[in-house]
């Protein structure tokens, strides 16, 4: 088991649940606007997601090959803190009707291409070593 991930597992997924929170009871008292309140649920949403797809690289970090695990786990955290990091943003920056929207929108969806290419190193370590997994 590779203990860094699984640290930032247990943050990042924890984290998704405080967040998680907040946006039910506090932010709905902030702010109606619908598309601002689903921009944040999608954040916490794949901020858990991908908390939970870190943990099974955690765990499966010594059955797979290290290359590709390794990049997993990089491109996963890399994603929550872009993709989930950049809708909490423009969460923030909306309530406050500033122009930091426009520098951090961009942001998005570079993050779900970590996720994208977390997905594919994961899918790169089934297929380099199947006879690990039984």
């Amino acid at each position: 088991m590779h203990k860094n991930y699984l640290v930032a597992a247990a943050f990042s997924g924890g984290l998704a649940v405080v967040l998680g929170a907040f946006g039910a009871h506090g932010l709905e008292r902030i702010t109606s606007d619908e598309k601002v309140l689903h921009g944040f649920q999608t954040g916490v949403q794949y901020q858990m997601y991908h908390a939970l797809a870190l943990l099974f690289v955690a765990m499966l970090f010594d059955k797979l090959p290290a290359k590709w695990m390794k990049w997993a786990g990089i491109c996963f955290i890399t994603g929550i803190i872009l993709f989930s990091g950049s809708l909490y943003l423009l969460t923030f920056f909306k309530i406050q009707e500033s122009s930091g929207v426009k520098f951090v929108g961009p942001v998005t969806p570079l993050g779900g291409v970590f996720f994208i290419a977390g997905w594919l190193c994961l899918l790169g370590a089934a297929v380099k070593n199947p006879h690990n997994l039984r």
